[in-house]
């Protein structure tokens, strides 16, 4: 088969896929710079070979098959294949070979081009595994949901509803006894009253798991403070806050309320999985930036292999993140603890100090939001 040397050559050469030539018995009569780089082997090697003896035996085999399948039917074939790169990972390539003919119509040979879509593959595969992870993830949320309003539904019956039977069976009996000795009607008064504390501190306590009312009132300070130091009670271990107050006055209400059901998710499964002795949990605001992080000395995990619950907390902690601009990362390994690091953008609250308007000042304590 005439090839025009030069010419050919210089026109594969200008295609940045890998490009080639080959006869009717698969022996190579031309490639270009890109399928020589691609197979790691010189122009004298692959001239006059075969692509068992070009490639591995695997895909040498694959290749004369589909060689051997163009020349046959005369017609065109369109496949995509994948092989290991030169650094072992997989590699995709969109591939064409097409039959070649002479003057008369007669099948001489093949022409082949194969580019490389790894990126665009990659992409496709990311963009299902997120598509995925989404569902999983909106699944979770509703599980989480629903247990939710379990526990709600179980607290108001079970508490409320008997503190409240009991405060009606207590007035029912005081209405009945008219002529109860004032002492003992004093007595029951005062159980009445207790009753009617309890009552209202269960309700303070349902509110407070629901959103914190200190969140909104008095800031994210006060709300991490109160929920560390609920945290140490509850597990009966240290939880360290360090926070500048300052750090609230930079964070509007809807940062504020990502990062403390960050910090509340984490903590959370420090003490379901991580079993340790310590967290600290810290933020500061740096570059116009708040840097959040939870930290504990428990057992760690290995983080691909986390738990489905747990993978989906993350996951949860991750999109609060990203939702404001932010980012997620998580440090952990087992024996070593574990430690969530989250950056979202600081952005004050109407009202507040910005950052425009703080680049230059600073507070009493001697920190801005722009430190």
């Amino acid at each position: 088969m005439e090839t025009h040397g030069e010419l050919h050559r210089a026109i594969l050469n200008n295609i940045p896929d890998q490009a080639w030539l080959k006869d009717t018995e698969s022996r190579y009569i031309l490639v270009n710079d890109a399928f020589m780089a691609a197979c790691g082997r010189s122009e004298a090697d692959i001239i006059g070979s075969t692509p068992d003896k070009v490639w591995s035996s695997e895909w040498g085999r694959v290749y004369l098959a589909t060689d051997k399948a163009v020349v046959a039917s005369g017609v065109r074939r369109r496949y995509e294949e994948s092989r290991p790169g030169a650094d072992g990972a997989p590699r995709w390539f969109d591939t064409v070979k097409m039959p070649v003919r002479d003057a008369h119509g007669r099948i001489v040979g093949t022409v082949g081009i194969s580019r490389d879509i790894t990126d665009r593959k990659r992409s496709e595969m990311a963009l299902l595994d997120s598509r995925a992870q989404l569902r999983q993830l909106s699944a979770y949320l509703q599980t989480v949901r629903e247990a939710e309003r379990t526990r709600l539904s179980r607290e108001l019956h079970d508490e409320l509803g008997q503190w409240l039977g009991g405060l009606r069976l207590g007035l029912s009996y005081l209405e009945t006894q008219p002529d109860m000795p004032a002492a003992d009607q004093s007595a029951h008064l005062q159980m009445l009253k207790e009753l009617v504390d309890e009552t209202i501190d269960a309700v303070h306590r349902i509110a407070a798991d629901l959103r914190p009312a200190v969140l909104d009132e008095l800031g994210l300070h006060a709300a991490l403070e109160w929920l560390t130091e609920s945290f140490a009670q509850r597990h009966g271990l240290p939880c360290e806050l360090v926070m500048p107050e300052a750090v609230t006055a930079c964070l509007d209400s809807e940062c504020s309320t990502a990062i403390f059901r960050i910090v509340q998710e984490s903590l959370t499964n420090a003490s379901r999985h991580g079993q340790p002795t310590h967290v600290r949990v810290a933020l500061d605001v740096r570059d116009g930036h708040c840097h959040v992080s939870v930290a504990d000395d428990g057992r760690g995990m290995e983080t691909t292999r986390a738990g489905h619950g747990q993978r989906l907390g993350l996951m949860g902690m991750r999109e609060r993140a990203l939702m404001l601009g932010g980012a997620f990362e998580i440090e952990s390994a087992p024996g070593q603890g574990t430690r969530v690091m989250v950056r979202i953008p600081a952005r004050a609250a109407a009202g507040g100090m910005t950052q425009s308007a703080t680049s230059g000042a600073t507070n009493e304590a001697g920190w801005s939001c722009a430190s």
